[in-house]
């Protein structure tokens, strides 16, 4: 017997996944960096991680097919129908556009998560991709391809639960869990158990598959992380080498005969002061050397 679910325990479920997940996803979206930079640090994102986890994904999803064929011909005529609702199912739910976004996610995250349920308003066969940082599944300990219970939690505002679920919120915002086994269904709010029935497809409507799966663990492994430091090396190097071509470009300038000045002003790009010095200036081993002369001069223009 499979035992009674408490939904307060996906809040101390999983913490680590779902903390590595943030992190993989911040990478992805270019956050790249441990600290935040110091004065006068650049810190440049060449992002080429997300260049490769998209290109890779776009290259492996373009021409997937599918197709269903008879063991003998008299299940020809089967065959033939059952390729002409599988492309029904697959033009309906865009599966082309969700198999990629999919494909994207699984390769960033190491996880990704299928939902195939039947729409009785509509009719029809419903694919959808929920986010799989809502996702905790439970499995035999002997077994990790026995999946006995899952569980999809998600937020929904006022609007969206009435809409959805016919739901008045108490608040602007609620947590709405829905809990799968083979046998029942039951629908959480928050702590609350809105509906509890049997289940009606005799099996639990999700499919969930890692990216790559270490031995012995359920959860899968991220494309990233086998990427993440190079490209932080990358991102140091590319950053250290723009600082050195800024100062080339802008020559160290060294001030000579100064004791006092006033309203001197140094900024990436150029040189302004006003001081009452007569300067001149000349070249020395790639520095602008400034002389002063005792006079009444300003050097940003005017004299």
């Amino acid at each position: 017997m499979v035992q009674i679910f408490n939904p307060n325990e996906l809040k101390s479920r999983d913490l680590d996944r779902l903390k590595r997940y943030v992190n993989l996803l911040d990478f992805y979206q270019g956050k790249q960096w441990d600290g935040r930079p110091s004065r006068n640090e650049k810190q440049l994102t060449f992002n080429y991680a997300r260049v490769i986890v998209d290109k890779l994904c776009s290259y492996l999803m373009s021409g997937v097919n599918f197709g269903a064929e008879a063991l003998n011909e008299e299940d020809i005529e089967k065959a033939v129908t059952a390729r002409s609702m599988l492309n029904e199912v697959y033009q309906q739910n865009n599966l082309e556009q969700l198999d990629l976004e999919t494909e994207i996610d699984c390769a960033v995250l190491g996880d990704g998560c299928f939902k195939v349920i039947w729409d009785a308003a509509s009719g029809r066969v419903r694919v959808s991709a929920p986010d799989i940082q809502g996702i905790y599944a439970w499995w035999s300990p002997d077994d990790m391809s026995r999946i006995y219970r899952v569980a999809s939690r998600y937020a929904l505002n006022s609007e969206e639960a009435e809409v959805s679920y016919g739901l008045e919120l108490p608040s602007r915002q609620s947590f709405l869990t829905e809990v799968w086994t083979e046998e029942t269904f039951e629908l959480w709010q928050d702590e609350k158990l809105l509906e509890s029935k049997p289940n009606p497809y005799g099996f639990i409507p999700f499919v969930i598959y890692p990216n790559l799966r270490e031995p012995k663990r359920f959860w899968g492994v991220s494309d990233l992380d086998e990427i993440m430091e190079p490209q932080r090396e990358l991102n140091r190097a590319l950053s250290q080498l723009s600082r050195i071509l800024e100062l080339s470009g802008n020559p160290i300038a060294v001030l000579e005969n100064v004791e006092q000045s006033e309203d001197i002003a140094v900024r990436p790009g150029g040189f302004t002061a006003t001081v009452r010095f007569l300067w001149t200036a000349r070249m020395y081993s790639g520095c602008v050397i400034w002389k002063a002369i005792p006079a009444v001069w300003q050097i940003n223009g005017h004299s």
